[in-house]
């Protein structure tokens, strides 16, 4: 009896790494359909009209949360975060978007990579994160992975490119707003008002560009909302199952999956730059992530996909 409480007294802790590693497959595989979903709708549905109806469908799922929601007590300060956060976010998913329906697979998801090592950026400038040398060369070295994907002067870049640089700063923002809100309300408050806040600052955008949308458009855009919602749950789960330097590295398979649909769906050839440039970004971010576990402070370094639509 003694060893099997002490079993579970480690179960509640979280040392479950099997089960926590095949949740983040399970997130992985979730975002990566979240992104080819969203690629097949192309340039025949602006990103604005898109980015507004995947989150307007995805409320249907704070339906079982919505007492807590109408209970809530915000101060005006946390208003206007909560305001400020849904316009940064909206903007990065906008961007998103658009970037989606002109890179490859690969690449949209080698760049995302780099939205953590923005997070650890903005926590020195605006909570006062000290940086040890240690984790400004991993910064250095996320950088490098970024100059790979990208290689200026080599070849030349779309404003897609421009447009993931700008989703990683935005979303950047946005989490760390995000780490900031959730020492003051519950989680289930802090990912719904993203979601109504969000929705809310798209319409204008939306309406600026609205076109007639097909059934099968509708049906896609609402498998995005699905996918999406499904794969942070999946992550909620890998997270409470195994300690995040364990699910971290998973997340490679993501870049793995992203060239393979590309090269099967949309005839995008594998570009080794890409993959390269979005092995070194996210082994400088697990890395990152490993250094505040051994410290054992309160982590800033957002697992990657926390950070996704």
């Amino acid at each position: 009896m003694a060893s099997s409480s002490i079993e579970m007294k480690h179960v509640a802790r979280g040392d479950q790494p099997l089960v926590g590693i095949l949740w983040m497959v399970v997130t992985g595989l979730c975002f990566v359909l979240v992104t080819a979903l969203v690629k097949t709708l192309g340039q025949r549905v602006p990103a604005a009209e898109s980015a507004f109806l995947r989150y307007l469908m995805g409320l249907v799922f704070l339906v079982p949360v919505w007492r807590q929601l109408a209970a809530v007590r915000l101060s005006r300060r946390q208003w206007s975060m909560f305001g400020l956060r849904g316009l940064v976010h909206a903007l990065g998913v906008l961007l998103w978007f658009y970037a989606m329906s002109r890179l490859p697979l690969a690449e949209v998801t080698a760049m995302n990579y780099l939205t953590p090592v923005g997070v650890t950026l903005l926590a020195v400038l605006v909570l006062g994160e000290r940086l040890a040398m240690r984790r400004i060369l991993a910064i250095c070295a996320a950088l490098a992975g970024a100059f790979l994907i990208l290689r200026p002067g080599f070849r030349d870049l779309d404003p897609g490119h421009f447009a993931m640089l700008g989703t990683a700063l935005l979303y950047s923002g946005s989490y760390l707003s995000a780490k900031i809100l959730s020492d003051e309300v519950s989680a289930v408050v802090v990912v719904a008002l993203l979601s109504v806040t969000v929705t809310v600052c798209l319409a204008p955008f939306a309406y600026a560009q609205w076109v007639p949308l097909s059934l099968a458009d509708l049906g896609v855009l609402f498998g995005v909302a699905c996918f999406a919602t499904a794969g942070h749950y999946a992550m909620t789960l890998a997270f409470a199952a195994a300690p995040m330097t364990v699910t971290q590295p998973v997340t490679f398979l993501q870049l793995v999956w992203s060239v393979l649909l590309g090269a099967t769906l949309f005839d995008e050839a594998p570009d080794p730059w890409v993959i390269t440039g979005g092995c070194v970004i996210l082994s400088a971010v697990s890395f990152i992530t490993w250094r505040e576990a051994r410290l054992k402070r309160r982590p800033i370094t957002p697992p990657f996909p926390a950070t996704k639509v």
